[in-house]
């Protein structure tokens, strides 16, 4: 969509991601990234910390399932999505803003850490929600000839 602010944050995870199903089944999993940039003090001559910032993050459906089986705290990770302002209200009346971030992309760092990649199975939105897949859907169903484990190119 135009007009949309994306963002890649470099960071930690504060805490463990928290995953949650909304009333439709949908997964989502919320978590914040601590990322504080290193600056350099002309007058000491020394790299300094900046300002922390801690941006909460959301991710959805089937990402949010591989972020919280994958992802702990104080894991370094690189995330990419799109900023979203939201406003709510408190139990006092009063009208709070904040800033967000509705993650597409997620991993985690390899600068000073290895990890293993594991392809996931495919799964669809609807299985996970007990909803059969239209049958005029020709990407909904499984073709059996072909192994999981094959590339599509």
């Amino acid at each position: 969509m135009a007009g949309e602010i994306v963002i890649t944050v470099v960071g930690n995870l504060t805490d463990d991601p928290e995953l949650r199903f909304i009333p439709s089944g949908v997964a989502v999993a919320h978590f914040t990234v601590a990322s504080t940039p290193r600056v350099y003090d002309r007058e000491s001559g020394e790299w300094k910390d900046a300002e922390t910032l801690f941006l909460r993050c959301s991710v959805w459906r089937q990402e949010a399932e591989h972020v919280a089986q994958s992802l702990r705290r104080g894991t370094r990770v690189i995330a990419q999505g799109r900023l979203r302002q939201r406003t709510y209200e408190t139990k006092e009346g009063e009208r709070r803003t904040v800033v967000e971030c509705e993650v597409d992309e997620i991993g985690p760092s390899l600068r000073f850490a290895t990890a293993p990649v594991n392809k996931a199975p495919r799964t669809s939105v609807l299985a996970h929600a007990g909803a059969k897949s239209p049958a005029g859907d020709p990407f909904a169903q499984h073709d059996e000839g072909t192994q999981e484990s094959e590339e599509p190119f």
